[in-house]
């Protein structure tokens, strides 16, 4: 099969004589038709991901349809449709009795029936993938291959949100305009009252107006962005912040920009030595809660999935490429570079 090969961090091929992967018990063979790559696959590829093993298929971001049954699998059978939530818990450690698989104590170990997929596991970026029953979820209609490719993203999104506990009314500022940020604030906009998009890239900026935002904030742009927050959050600050950014500054821009008694989820540094810069007197005398969030439990997704079905949740502006699998080089470096202003960038290994 087509496959996209990490052979020891720092390089990948492309290649074509890759077998394709037995369905084992309680596992199935997916034909994947849409995936998509993020940043988080170019810390696999250059080997700063720990639990991923070389050599590696990579690809944690995609959908397709259910190719073959490995023994023991009762909820899908050939011909579904399906899109990929990655983490797949142990189910018996405290954290997955609760239902936060993405918790799992026992994180990288197989014989505990973890799997953490495009990273533990073989992922998404070839024709086939075999995975877990329990990682998949049947598309609704009104959801097609590509907006499928997502399902992952959007449990991390709402999940996001959710630990914020967002009331009717309130006002949010989302940090990070990156596609998930950009679905975040989407989420947002169905319960929030004012909505406000924080930045550095002004053509992401621009897609968060047309995706829901009521204000966005160019941070490069003013002396004083915690104050042009607040400015357009009508004074007082946001009742919540969501931070998808990734680096120390986003978070403590998040910190700053809420309201005393706010709170504050902090979602975008999931790897790497970024630390958060601030005064704790702000955060112990502004009685802020301050709270993580990695990933997403299981059954988020399927909310997620749901709220796309309805047209409350719009995915398609976020592609903004698309190529055949063979051409992944190309991609690759479009996403990395950024070229014309990419967001996502999907590849279809059944193209030519």
């Amino acid at each position: 099969m087509l496959a996209v090969w990490i052979p020891e961090p720092g390089r990948f091929e492309v290649r074509d004589d890759l077998p394709v992967p037995e369905p084992r018990a309680g596992e199935v063979l997916v034909r994947v038709t849409a995936s998509m790559v993020c940043a988080t696959d170019r810390k696999v590829l250059e080997g700063r991901f720990a639990g991923v093993r070389y050599p590696h298929v990579p690809g944690h971001e995609w959908a397709g349809v259910v190719e073959a049954t490995g023994p023991g699998v009762v909820g899908f059978r050939r011909g579904d449709r399906v899109g990929v939530e990655v983490h797949v818990g142990c189910g018996q450690c405290p954290p997955c009795r609760e239902g936060l698989y993405n918790l799992c104590e026992h994180y990288g170990d197989p014989a505990w029936g973890h799997a953490h997929i495009g990273f533990t596991i073989p992922g998404g970026l070839a024709e086939y993938a075999a995975v877990p029953e329990r990682s998949l979820h049947r598309l609704p209609e009104g959801v097609d291959d590509e907006a499928g490719a997502f399902t992952d993203n959007v449990g991390v999104a709402l999940w996001a949100v959710e630990r914020a506990g967002l009331r009717p009314g309130e006002r949010v500022a989302v940090v990070g305009p990156g596609a998930i940020g950009l679905i975040a604030l989407q989420v947002a906009r169905l319960t929030a009252g004012r909505v406000v998009l924080v930045g550095t890239r002004p053509d992401r900026l621009r897609k968060g107006l047309e995706l829901g935002a009521d204000a966005v904030v160019d941070v490069r742009q003013e002396a004083d962005p915690e104050a042009a927050v607040r400015r357009e959050l009508g004074g007082r600050g946001a009742d919540a912040a969501v931070e998808f950014a990734g680096t120390a500054q986003a978070a403590s821009l998040a910190v700053g920009v809420v309201r005393r008694g706010g709170r504050v989820v902090l979602a975008g540094a999931t790897g790497g030595d970024a630390r958060l810069d601030v005064e704790l007197p702000r955060i112990v005398r502004g009685h802020l809660d301050v709270l993580g969030s990695v990933a997403n439990p299981r059954g988020v997704s399927e909310r997620g999935l749901e709220l796309m079905a309805a047209g409350r949740v719009r995915v398609a502006p976020l592609v903004t490429h698309r190529f055949p699998l063979r051409r992944f080089a190309e991609a690759w470096e479009t996403f990395v570079q950024r070229r014309d202003g990419a967001i996502r960038v999907l590849l279809r290994p059944d193209a030519a």
